[in-house]
């Protein structure tokens, strides 16, 4: 049964979702997640800072 076969079959039951392009590149990208990298650092020692 080749793969083709074998997903048709199960389709209905495949409700998990398959990111697009777009979606995998940025969660691939080194340079987009060193970005998302600093802004979760700074808004976690905005945090640190109000609660001392």
């Amino acid at each position: 049964m080749s793969v083709e076969e074998n997903f048709a079959k199960n389709s209905e039951f495949n409700l998990s979702m398959v990111p697009s392009k777009f979606a995998s590149f940025m969660r691939t990208c080194v340079i987009w997640q060193f970005i998302r990298f600093v802004a979760i650092n700074l808004k976690m020692i905005i945090v640190v800072r109000k609660s001392h």
